[in-house]
């Protein structure tokens, strides 16, 4: 038996590479008699720019947004739904955490008729503060300026996690963006005890992670898991504690979150998705337009070795799949060896639905001599689409669930790191009863 890994939409070669180790050695780990192979299509079937983007008016990269307006009309949402509705929020605006605390504050006795602060409270206005004493917020943010721009070193936990998730090239502008943001001078000016001053460490660690987030993009192999576990990580260092966000920058955020739609997140990251987005969507436009030299390409990896082969396709390499393997066995000659096909994140049901899938009418069923297909998605994943519900009754199709907890584009590329993912594909090579 062998594995044959088809990568996705906008993936070149330093990025298939990087993600294919981990596939493998995942696969690997669960299928040691295996061979897992790659197939990889970007250099010679990718989409590129053959007039150096002249076509696009007004094309520039931007840089890192601070704030956008949201519309009014809040929704409602489970916990999972609720805390990626933060991290969105946080990877539109790295610093909105901060400027609740720099603008709000916190309560005080004596403050506002609300308990809240006054329009005149200050910091400096404490008259118990010693002189020559650091106020806590400021010591906080001065740990921040200490630490290293450059990631911590492999043998350190932190360090190790920033270079696995693919945030280690980004940490420097992200540490950078908070520590000399006016929102974390602000914050911490406000916090003049622990308490507070443990809130600033949190939000700033979060800042700092969102905004490394935010840099790297679809390029981030980041789960939720491993996002609060970094974050745990800078606020211990910064004097915090992570378990739980702050109370007043919490509540403010949960509040605007759910408010969140896709139009601000869109506005507030235009010039980000424009640039970056260009690979991705050319590689599908122009699939649609010529994919026949992949799907002839994968059917000769396929073909080349004997024995069942389990196909697992990412985005639009699983689309591909669908159409190679559906468009062989209409013609009476099913691609020899492939005994499983999974997709992952895969938008091949959608585009079934629209009448835009190469091999199959809306509506019509998928031929025999087409293998068990396993569809994996995750719900925050847009790019992901269900396939049970578009081929109902068909006993070779189904779905599975997974959560990596994180917002998009970054669940989208999550999948690989998911437990659930691998035990599911170990349970579909036994149905399939593929040796």
């Amino acid at each position: 038996m062998r594995f044959l890994f088809v990568h996705g939409t906008g993936v070149r070669r330093e990025r298939h590479d990087r993600l294919f180790a981990l596939v493998r050695e995942r696969l690997t780990a669960r299928f040691p008699e295996a061979a897992v192979e790659s197939c990889y299509w970007g250099d010679r079937f990718g989409a590129t720019l053959g007039a150096g983007g002249r076509s696009v008016p007004g094309l520039r990269p931007r840089p890192l947004p601070h704030g956008a307006p949201y519309p009014d009309g809040a929704g409602t949402a489970d916990p999972v739904d609720a805390e990626t509705a933060e991290w969105a929020l946080l990877l539109a605006d790295p610093l909105c955490e901060l400027r609740v605390l720099a603008e709000a504050g916190w309560d005080r006795a004596g403050g506002g008729a609300d308990g809240a602060d006054g329009p005149d409270d200050d910091a400096h206005d404490d008259g118990f503060a010693m002189p020559g004493v650091q106020p806590a917020g400021q010591r906080v943010l001065g740990l921040l300026a200490a630490l290293a721009p450059a990631p911590p070193p492999d043998g350190d936990e932190l360090g190790a996690l920033l270079h696995t998730t693919g945030l280690a090239a980004d940490y420097p502008a992200a540490l950078e963006c908070a520590t000399g943001s006016a929102e974390a001078a602000g914050a911490a000016a406000r916090a003049t005890g622990e308490p507070q001053a443990r809130e600033v460490a949190t939000a700033l660690a979060r800042a700092v992670t969102a905004a490394a987030l935010a840099l790297a993009g679809a390029e981030a192999d980041c789960t939720g898991a491993e996002r609060d576990r970094i974050v745990e990580l800078l606020t211990t260092r910064l004097g915090g504690d992570a378990r739980v966000p702050g109370a007043r920058a919490a509540a403010v955020l949960g509040r605007l979150a759910l408010r969140v739609t896709t139009q601000p997140l869109l506005n507030a990251r235009r010039g980000a998705l424009t640039v970056g987005a260009t690979p991705a969507l050319g590689d599908i436009l122009r699939y649609q337009a010529r994919g026949h030299g992949l799907r002839d390409f994968l059917h000769e990896r396929i073909a080349a070795r004997p024995g069942p082969t389990v196909l697992i396709g990412h985005s639009l390499g699983g689309i591909a799949l669908v159409d190679l393997l559906a468009l062989a066995a209409a013609r009476g000659a099913a691609v020899p060896g492939a005994h499983l096909l999974v997709t992952v994140g895969s938008q091949a049901p959608f585009l079934y639905e629209l009448g835009a899938l190469t091999a199959l009418e809306p509506g019509e069923k998928l031929p025999h001599g087409f293998p068990r297909w396993l569809n994996v998605y995750d719900r925050h994943d847009v790019l992901a689409y269900l396939a049970g519900p578009v081929f109902p009754g068909d006993p070779r199709v189904s779905d599975h669930e997974v959560t990596s907890r994180q917002p998009f584009p970054a669940c989208h590329s999550a999948y690989w790191k998911q437990d659930s993912l691998y035990e599911r594909i170990e349970q579909a090579v036994a149905e399939a009863e593929i040796g």
